[in-house]
C-alpha cells in the first residue's frame, strides 16, 4: 500500500529535499507541498493524505495550530511534526494538538521514511531526544501519570512498556521481542488500559518514574 504524504514547510529547498528522500521509496508518494499552516489545512481537507509532515514555524500560520485543524478537517490523516527545534513547548504543543510524532530535521533519511510509514500504520513516533525531553518536562512539573496498574502488567507487557520508554516504534519492538507488529499493537493497547493513561507519552513517563528504565537509556 502506498503512503500518501503532504509536506508543509516554508523553505523551498528543504521541501524539495524531503520530497526527494520520500520519493526514493517506492511505497511513499508525495501528493502535495505547501508553505504555511492554513494551506496545509486546506490541502489536507482536499487530498486526505495518510501523513502530513508539518513544520512548526511558518509565516502565515504556525504548524501547531495547523496540526489541530488538519486533524479536524481530515480525521483519517496523521501528523508528524518535523522541525529544527526540539524545545519542550513545541513538543508538548504538538502532542496536545494531536500530532502522532515529533522529529527534528537532523533525523537521518532512512529514519524519516521509516517514521512516516510507522505513523501511517497507526504508530506514534518520537525521537529518542524528544522522549528524554518529555520525560524531564513531565517529571519536573508533576504532569506524569502515577504508577497504579504496573503490578497488573504481564511480563511481556512490561517488556513492551520498557521498549516504549526507550523510544522504540512498534516495528522495532516487534523485531526485538520477535513479535508480529499487530501483536505489539495489542500489547500497547493493553498496557495503556492497565496503567490508566491516555497515550504512549504518559506510559513512557510511568516507566521512568517507576525506575524501569535507567535515566541514560
Amino acid at each position: 500500500m502506498t503512503v500518501r504524504v503532504l509536506l508543509a514547510d516554508d523553505h523551498d529547498l528543504l521541501r524539495e529535499g524531503l520530497a526527494a528522500i520520500l520519493a526514493a521509496d517506492a511505497t511513499v508518494e508525495v501528493v502535495g507541498e505547501v508553505s504555511d499552516g492554513p494551506s496545509a489545512v486546506r490541502r489536507a481537507a482536499v487530498l486526505r493524505p495518510d501523513v502530513v509532515l508539518m513544520d512548526v514555524q511558518m509565516p502565515g500560520g504556525d504548524g501547531i495550530t495547523a496540526t489541530a485543524e488538519v486533524l479536524a478537517a481530515a480525521p483519517g490523516t496523521r501528523v508528524v511534526v518535523l522541525t529544527t527545534f526540539d524545545l519542550d513547548e513545541y513538543v508538548l504543543g504538538a502532542l496536545r494538538a494531536g500530532a502522532s510524532g515529533f522529529l527534528v530535521k537532523t533525523t537521518p533519511p532512512a529514519q524519516l521514511v521509516a517514521a512516516v510509514k510507522a505513523c501511517a500504520a497507526g504508530d506514534s513516533v518520537l525521537g529518542p531526544t524528544v522522549v528524554a525531553r518529555l520525560v524531564e518536562t513531565y517529571l519536573a512539573y508533576g504532569q506524569g501519570a502515577g504508577t497504579p496498574g504496573l503490578a497488573d502488567l504481564t511480563a511481556r507487557e512490561q517488556e513492551v512498556l520498557v521498549a516504549m520508554a526507550r523510544g522504540w516504534s512498534n516495528a522495532e519492538i516487534g523485531a526485538h521481542l520477535f513479535l508480529a507488529e499487530t501483536t505489539v499493537k495489542t500489547h500497547v493497547t493493553r498496557v495503556l488500559a492497565k496503567l490508566g493513561v491516555r497515550d504512549r507519552v504518559q506510559a513512557v513517563v510511568v516507566a521512568h518514574r517507576a525506575g524501569l528504565v535507567p535515566r541514560d537509556a
